[in-house]
C-alpha cells in the first residue's frame, strides 16, 4: 500500500478543478452550490481570456471582454464559497483513492478532481494582425463579423481548406494563404478546392496594414502585392494540455483530447474532464454545459444522502443530528448568501 505524502497541513477539498476557463468554473459552481467544498486551481490566460468580444453567449452582450466574463464567474464561484487559487497545477498524483496535487505555491488533495486544461491554439509565425482584432481561432464565433467581408485563412492541410470553403457561406471573397509552405491536403480537397471560388496564395505574409482602431486592414506579400482583408481564420491544429491526464493514466484519443463519458467520467477513476480538453466543439456554451454536467455528476458521487439500503444495514438509520450534510463553512456561506439576496 503506498503511503500518502501530503503535508499533514495541506488542504482538503472534495473538488479540485485544475483549469479556470468557462468549464472549470461551471463545475465550481455547481459544485459549490450543491454543497461540496470546492477549488479552482487557475495559472491564468487561457483562450477564453484572449477574447476581445463574447459572441453567441446568450444573455452576455458582445461588449463584455473574455476577462470580464471570466473575473464576474470567478466572483461567482467565490460568493458560493468555493476557493479560487491562482497556482499552476504542477502534479496530481492519486493514493489510497485519494488526489495529491503539488502547485507552484503549495499543495492541496482532493477527493475528486476535475481537468480543465483546455489547448493552445497553433500560431503562425509572424508578422501576423493583433489577435481578436484580424486573426481569430473560432469560425463559429467569428465568421459573422465577416460577412461580405474580404477574408482570408492561413494555412496548408485539409483544416485550412476546408474551412476556407466553408467562410464562401457568408462572403465571396476568401484567400487560402499556404504561406510560402507546399500544400499537403488530400487529393479529394484538391478536388473540392478547385471547384469553388478561393484563391490560393502562395507567397509568404511580409506586412500587416493596421487601421487606427486596430483592425486589419490589409496583408502585405513577399511578392510586393497588398491585399485588403477584413480579417480571418489561422489553421495550425491544436495542442491539448493533457500532461496531468496522461500522467494519471486516462485514455486519450489520437489527437490528444481526454475520453469522457456523457457526464465528464474519464478512465480513470474520480478524474473528470471537461471543455476544451474533451472532444467535440470548443465553444464557451458548450464548454459551460459541460461543467454543468460533470457538478451534477460529482454531486451525486459525493452526497451524502439518501444512505442505501445496503449502508443502512452496516450503519444504522439515519441520526437526524448528520443533516445537513453540508459543510459548516459553506453551510454559513449559504444562509449570508440568501440573506443578502443572492445573485
Amino acid at each position: 500500500m503506498t503511503t500518502s505524502t501530503a503535508s499533514p497541513d495541506t488542504t482538503h477539498y472534495e473538488v479540485a478543478v485544475v483549469g479556470g476557463g468557462p468549464a472549470g468554473l461551471t463545475t465550481a459552481l455547481y459544485t459549490a452550490r450543491l454543497g461540496h467544498e470546492t477549488a479552482v486551481f487557475d495559472r491564468g490566460g487561457g483562450r477564453a481570456a484572449m477574447i476581445q468580444e463574447t459572441h453567441n453567449v446568450i444573455g452576455v452582450p458582445e461588449s463584455v471582454s473574455g476577462n470580464e466574463f471570466l473575473e464576474t464567474a470567478v466572483e461567482q464561484i467565490q460568493s458560493y464559497g468555493a476557493a479560487y487559487r491562482t497556482e499552476f497545477v504542477t502534479s496530481v498524483d492519486r493514493r489510497d483513492g485519494v488526489f495529491e496535487l503539488e502547485t507552484t505555491d503549495g499543495s492541496a488533495t482532493a477527493d475528486r478532481v476535475v481537468l480543465a486544461t483546455g489547448f493552445s491554439d497553433g500560431r503562425p509565425e509572424p508578422p501576423l494582425p493583433r489577435t481578436g482584432r484580424g486573426l481569430h481561432y473560432c469560425l463559429h464565433c467569428d465568421a459573422y463579423l465577416f460577412v461580405d467581408e474580404p477574408v482570408y485563412v492561413m494555412g496548408h492541410d485539409d483544416s485550412a481548406a476546408t474551412v476556407a470553403m466553408l467562410m464562401l457561406n457568408v462572403t465571396d471573397d476568401v484567400d487560402l494563404l499556404v504561406r510560402g509552405t507546399e500544400p499537403d491536403w488530400s487529393a479529394e480537397t484538391d478536388v473540392l478546392l478547385s471547384n469553388h471560388p478561393v484563391d490560393v496564395v502562395h507567397e509568404d505574409v511580409s506586412g500587416v496594414q493596421n487601421g487606427e482602431d486596430g483592425w486589419l486592414e490589409a496583408l502585405e506579400f513577399d511578392d510586393g502585392t497588398v491585399r485588403e482583408y477584413t480579417g480571418g481564420f489561422a489553421m495550425y491544429g491544436s495542442e491539448y494540455n493533457d500532461d496531468l491526464a496522461t500522467s494519471l493514466g486516462a485514455e486519450l484519443t489520437d489527437d490528444g483530447t481526454v475520453v469522457v463519458g456523457d457526464h465528464g467520467r474519464t478512465s480513470v477513476d474520480g478524474l473528470f474532464a471537461v471543455g476544451d480538453l474533451t472532444p467535440g466543439h470548443n465553444q464557451i456554451p458548450v464548454a459551460m454545459g459541460h461543467g454543468a454536467k460533470a457538478g451534477i455528476e460529482l454531486h451525486k458521487s459525493l452526497r451524502e444522502f439518501p444512505k442505501s439500503l445496503a449502508d443502512l444495514e452496516a450503519e444504522g438509520a439515519v441520526d437526524p443530528q448528520d443533516a445537513p450534510a453540508i459543510s459548516a463553512a459553506l453551510r454559513s456561506q449559504a444562509n449570508t448568501h440568501s440573506s443578502a439576496g443572492g445573485d
